[in-house]
């Protein structure tokens, strides 16, 4: 299961808001996605990344625990 809490905690900490992301780019769906705890692409984790100025590690982790 991919857990996505790391990307919330790495944009409070960095001071960027949903907002933010939306403005560069980054659409709703994709946000309800993230939320949700959905599938994304590796280049929006890279456009996330680009954009928050951080490493995939700072917006996703890997647990073998069901939702």
């Amino acid at each position: 299961m991919f857990d996505y809490s790391p990307l919330w905690e790495t944009m409070q900490r960095r001071g960027v808001s949903q907002y933010q992301l939306l403005k560069s780019g980054v659409d709703n769906k994709t946000l309800d996605a993230l939320k949700k705890g959905r599938n994304i692409t590796m280049v929006t984790l890279e456009k996330l990344c680009r954009i928050i100025g951080c490493t995939p590690n700072d917006v996703i982790r890997f647990s073998d625990e069901p939702r």
